[in-house]
């Protein structure tokens, strides 16, 4: 079985995993893009773009992507480099002279120290409170002031440390070298190349019907509040762009190796190359030039995060296979990189053909089988995955933390093979029907009866978690 075949036979399952995951979280709206060699292959969207108006989310509705944003500047940067109007070994001094009058340290950090965070910049500034919507973004002049206020908190080239004002000073330095503002610029040179209808450097006023809605999140309180939309600024290099996931599959594409882009599959490879590790702890997820590297399962993946209030997202790419996945969340603590991890995980398991169990029989209808099922206990899905049949349970983190391996005996038999033991490995499954073949129930792991599952219904602030 193809790739391409085997992620295309879990799409499905993944429609309905992430429909579960938005109503059991109570997450306010989310989209999900998938994409392979260049094509979109899933593109699909829940919940509301604004609750209270009862405006359903569709898939070309704006979300504030954030930190996705310093991959465009990154590649702004490369853009640059490769035309020979910058060098990465330049200095940030050379194109913010602010820096060198300041007596900043930073007048002499270079340009690729800035991109991959090793510069020792601050992170947010000793006031960062902007990000929590108590004063707005930073202007130029502010940014310049929080960079000359010990805006280097440690020697450039010791460590790893993230930074948002790093990348708002890359964005300077792209303003002056191009002679455009960094709006202008990323916009000419990247988003409208590209044909990215639905992307943007910052806060779009004249766009607002077309944005969705962010809400707080449940850590501190029973429900979610909406949250405003504001322009970042002399931010935007580092947490001002929006978008939407099939846009983001789009731009992530163009950054493939091999894949046609707007730059050099050298200037790709330099800045998707791990650069430093991540944590003071040995993990896979490491930082190269604007780009997170990490690792999930056997797959080297490359992408970034986002927060920004009210919504958090998540894309993975994988450099050589051309696979994409993008998950915009309009909530605090949005579940964009969980929802992400397992839509990868997922297709790699598709794609295993030596995985565990047995393949469902050719002359086997599977869908005869798959759904959701409820019993007092908990909730079970009977999902196809690639070519085998597994229990899965939709209310743990992963979906494939801990699946049941199922195999045919019959068309109204599944024979539970593999799994943890702790449950009713090596016994049946059953399934009851009417006469028109529709699932009435099942009878398996303990040998409980479950029945199918619906969708309860309530209000959208009910299932938003507004109210």
């Amino acid at each position: 079985m193809s790739n391409r075949v085997a992620y295309e036979s879990v799409l499905p399952y993944v429609r309905e995993w992430v429909s579960y995951k938005v109503w059991q979280l109570r997450v306010p709206g989310v989209q999900v893009a998938i994409g392979l060699g260049g094509e979109v292959l899933f593109d699909e969207a829940w919940g509301y773009a604004d609750v209270e108006a009862g405006r359903r989310l569709t898939t070309t509705d704006l979300f504030r992507i954030a930190s996705h944003s310093k991959t465009f500047t990154s590649t702004a940067v490369m853009l640059l480099v490769e035309r020979g109007s910058l060098r990465l070994d330049d200095t940030a001094g050379t194109y913010v002279p602010a820096l060198v009058d300041g007596g900043s340290p930073l007048a002499d950090v270079t340009v690729r120290e800035l991109l991959e965070m090793g510069a020792g910049v601050i992170r947010d500034g000793h006031d960062g409170d902007y990000w929590s919507q108590l004063r707005p973004f930073p202007d130029e002049d502010e940014l310049l002031r929080l960079l000359l206020d010990d805006g280097q908190k440690v020697p450039a080239g010791s460590s790893f440390n993230y930074s948002n004002l790093g990348y708002s000073l890359l964005g300077l330095v792209i303003a002056a070298v191009s002679g455009r503002s960094y709006g202008e610029f990323v916009r000419a040179e990247i988003t409208e190349p590209l044909g990215l209808r639905n992307t943007g450097p910052d806060w779009d006023p004249s766009r607002a019907d077309e944005f969705v809605v962010g809400y707080s999140g449940l850590h501190n309180a029973r429900t979610r509040r909406r949250l405003a939309h504001v322009d970042t600024r002399a931010m935007a290099a580092a947490t001002g762009f929006h978008g939407t996931a099939s846009d983001l599959v789009r731009y992530f594409t163009s950054h493939v190796v091999g894949q046609p882009g707007l730059l050099s599959d050298h200037a790709k490879r330099l800045v998707q190359r791990p650069a430093w590790g991540a944590s003071d702890t040995a993990g896979p997820k490491g930082y190269g030039a604007g780009f997170i590297t990490e690792r999930i399962g056997g797959r080297e993946v490359r992408g970034h995060s986002g927060g920004f209030p009210g919504h958090i997202t998540q894309s993975l790419f994988d450099p050589e296979s051309g696979l994409v996945v993008s998950v915009l969340t309009s909530a605090a603590a949005g579940p964009a990189t969980l929802v992400a991890t397992a839509i990868v995980q997922l297709l790699d398991a598709a794609a295993d053909d030596h995985a565990p169990g047995a393949a469902v029989p050719d002359d086997i209808d599977p869908t005869a089988f798959t759904g959701r099922f409820q019993n007092p206990w908990g909730v079970t899905d009977i999902a196809l995955v690639g070519r085998r049949l597994l229990a899965i349970d939709p209310t743990a983190p992963a979906p494939l933390d801990a699946p049941t391996r199922l195999e045919v005996v019959d068309g109204d038999t599944l024979r539970m093979t593999h799994g943890r033991r702790f449950g009713s490995i090596d016994e049946d499954v059953t399934y009851r029907r009417d006469a028109d073949g529709r699932v009435l129930a099942i009878r398996g792991d303990g040998g409980m009866t479950s029945e199918p599952w619906a969708v309860p219904e309530e209000a959208p602030e009910v299932a938003a978690g507004l109210v």
